[in-house]
């Protein structure tokens, strides 16, 4: 009995110790963080190098490379990289476009300006489903609100989504709509952040209004821009639940983007191993995309250094 509680009592004061109270306040964090992130990040690696289908009970066989391989040299993986370059360089384009115009907009104070404000940002905070539905609710050649505006000027019944350059602009439209606030909320920090003095000297110079933004203006949302690009491009580039709810992919595949490529190669068609592989190649481009931003950064804190 007693060596049990002098058991107990060194338990207590082993837990009890400063020195381990951090580490015992993070293990629990750390347990989660492996259960539901590294183990199946872990996992869906090594499946990528064998031949495995969810569907079969057959035993998963080593292949090595071959899915990699096999992915890398199907012409249908290449259409959908190409479309995901369409639709992301195109949407990425509009959002800073309207982004910086909205953040020019916002930096000066006018009536009504924090209302106006809240409407703005409100479809950055709905959830991708929601976007969806509604846009292709908008499009719908029958009661849909953009085909009843447009069917007064063209004779012929118009189907914004018919086309592949259709589809792929309602995509565009939809995604710019959602997430320009967020460009607009970058800009605008980086224009409220500029000194008010700059402006006075370059008034007193009589310095052009295009001479005073690229003097003073662009070098302090310069940085912010890119991170913009950054944060876009790869949430852009993993793009499913627009596309998938509007267009399904289609007319065709003509928006069928990488992400519902990966989708139903998984999922559909059970290709397992070969979806692995497609993701991991997917995630390879994305740490790519971002060492590109940290390169570039880098590269301006030297030349300013």
């Amino acid at each position: 009995m007693a060596n049990t509680a002098n058991s107990r009592g060194g338990f207590g004061a082993w837990l009890l110790d400063p020195k381990r109270r951090g580490a015992l306040l993070v293990t629990p964090a750390l347990v989660i963080l492996f259960v539901m992130n590294i183990f199946p990040l872990m996992w869906s690696f090594g499946l990528s190098f064998f031949n495995y289908k969810a569907s079969s009970l057959k035993v998963p066989k080593f292949r090595g490379l071959s899915n990699y391989e096999r992915v890398l040299t199907d012409d249908k993986v290449w259409e959908r990289f190409q479309t995901t370059a369409i639709i992301v360089g195109s949407s990425v384009i509009v959002q800073l476009i309207i982004g910086f115009l909205l953040a020019l907009m916002f930096a000066k104070a006018f009536p009504m300006r924090r209302i106006v404000l809240m409407l703005v940002l409100t479809p950055m905070m709905l959830s991708f489903v929601s976007v969806g539905v509604f846009f292709k609710l908008f499009y719908e050649p029958t009661f849909g609100i953009v085909s009843y505006v447009l069917n007064f000027f063209t004779e012929d019944h118009f189907v914004m989504l018919g086309s592949p350059a259709g589809a792929i602009a309602g995509i565009v439209i939809a995604d710019a709509w959602m997430w320009s606030p967020f460009v607009m909320l970058l800009v605008l920090a980086g224009l409220v952040s500029v000194p008010k003095y700059l402006y006075e000297a370059a008034e007193i110079d009589r310095a052009s209004a295009w001479r005073r933004f690229w003097t003073i203006t662009f070098p302090y949302i310069r940085s912010l821009l890119l991170l913009a690009v950054l944060f876009r491009t790869i949430e852009t580039f993993k793009l499913f639940d627009i596309v998938y709810i509007i267009t399904e992919g289609g007319p065709g595949s003509s928006t069928e983007t990488i992400a519902v490529f990966l989708y139903r190669n998984a999922f559909q068609f059970f290709k397992t191993s070969q979806s692995s592989a497609l993701a991991y190649i997917v995630l390879f481009i994305v740490i790519v995309l971002t060492n590109l931003y940290l390169y570039a950064v880098n590269r301006r804190a030297e030349e300013v250094s």
